[in-house]
């Protein structure tokens, strides 16, 4: 199992377009007054970049055949939710100055929509399997 390029440069993009979108929504919400000081815009652009990594270089265990397919998603999904949580509180995503009320509600939160999105892909990579097999099996007859 190697890690490739492409899986860096995928977990980056797919980090920074969230980051985006996360910036546009919390602006939204702010009434245009979102703002981020003293280093807090790198600071949190990189641990999209490092989070997107975190969770798109461990997505090769799926390549492995001999675990089942639970096993790979639990292994995949630990690896990308302890990288998440260190860089959120490193970065300041969790508020831990609003109280331990606060922190279980972001965390919560952007854990579910860690397992949001891994369900999207796995459906699309379900039915990508799905189409190739009928391809497979429409070429055989």
């Amino acid at each position: 199992m190697t890690i490739t390029l492409k899986n860096i440069l995928f977990g980056i993009c797919l980090g920074s377009a969230i980051f985006a979108i996360s910036g546009i929504v919390f602006d939204v919400l702010n009434s245009g007054s979102f703002e981020l000081t003293g280093w807090s815009y790198t600071r949190m652009a990189l641990g999209a970049m490092i989070v997107g990594i975190g969770f798109s270089v461990p997505s090769r265990i799926y390549d492995n055949e001999k675990l089942s397919f639970g096993m790979q998603a639990v292994i995949h999904m630990s690896i990308g939710c302890t990288v998440y949580l260190i860089v959120a509180f490193l970065v300041g995503w969790i508020p831990v100055s609003a109280g331990w009320a606060a922190c279980i509600l972001a965390i919560a939160g952007q854990l579910l929509a860690a397992f949001l999105i891994w369900i999207g892909f796995a459906r699309y990579y379900k039915q990508v399997a799905r189409k190739m097999t009928a391809k497979i099996q429409e070429r055989q007859q």
